[in-house]
């Protein structure tokens, strides 16, 4: 099957997060309007290397202009009424972009921006993290989080007599005391029964 005219055949790289999707083609001169997965698309604003994986209805179907991951370089991306446009590289009119419609945007972790401030972290850091209390017991796993409005709320998962069950904790210092990205835990000041 072939590629997109100038786009490099790619890996994924194992570190790799799935950010948005490329909505539709925007004007005619090769932008994309875009989907961000996050509320803040810092990361999608910031990274200038994107890995496109087409939505699987077209590897399904065969679609021969895009079929199979590809990195693009990322010339420009800017905010547009209530979402994202980007400019690629090498996709310079309408019938090109148009072949990127529904493709998945990756970054590797390793191109985020640094966090800001030692108490911020992206929540894909989150992921798989044990959760215990002050007193050692072990609440669970993250997850998932969940973006409430003025905070975040940590979304575990643990096990009782034999059991899949789901926990929240409110993702805020009242109850989390430390997050140890290395160690991989995360101490909150939180009980079972709550």
């Amino acid at each position: 099957m072939a590629q997109l005219p100038g786009l490099e055949p790619a890996v994924l790289p194992p570190d790799a997060v799935e950010l948005g999707r490329v909505q539709e083609a925007w004007g005619i001169k090769g932008w994309l309007r875009l989907h961000s997965h996050s509320a803040d698309p810092e990361v999608l604003l910031a990274a200038k290397r994107w890995f496109l994986i087409p939505p699987e209805a077209r590897f399904a179907r065969g679609f021969d202009a895009f079929s199979g991951v590809v990195t693009v370089v990322v010339d420009e991306v800017k905010t547009h009424a209530d979402g994202l446009v980007a400019r690629i590289e090498r996709i310079a009119d309408r019938n090109a972009a148009e072949a990127l419609k529904g493709a998945r945007i990756h970054v590797a972790r390793a191109d985020f921006p640094a966090a800001k401030s030692d108490d911020e972290y992206y929540w894909v850091d989150l992921l798989g993290l044990d959760v215990v209390n002050r007193e050692g017991v072990h609440l669970g796993v993250v997850r998932d989080l969940l973006s409430t409005g003025p905070n975040s709320v940590l979304c575990l998962e643990y096990t009782e007599d034999d059991k899949t069950l789901e926990r929240m904790i409110p993702f805020v210092s009242v109850y989390v005391d430390s997050v140890d990205l290395p160690g991989k835990r995360i101490t909150v000041d939180w009980q079972p029964d709550y």
